[in-house]
């Protein structure tokens, strides 16, 4: 399998998801072309794993303590 590097290169809104200039994830796949391979599904998956881990650990750290 190989391991491929994604990178977003202009911002997308679409279906209450945005994705921002920047944002990258690694995808290891056995396909030669991932973003083109069964409509880029691999990676959206990843992309939407990778984000929900990220918006978990938000979540989960308190900026304010309550007194």
């Amino acid at each position: 399998m190989a391991l491929f590097r994604i990178t977003v290169r202009q911002n997308k809104y679409s279906n209450g998801i945005r994705l921002e200039k920047g944002m990258t994830v690694d995808v290891s796949s056995r396909y030669s072309n991932p973003v083109t391979t069964n409509g880029g599904h691999e990676i959206l998956t990843h992309f939407k794993e990778c984000m929900e881990l990220t918006l978990k650990r938000m979540a989960d750290f308190q900026l304010f303590t309550s007194m």
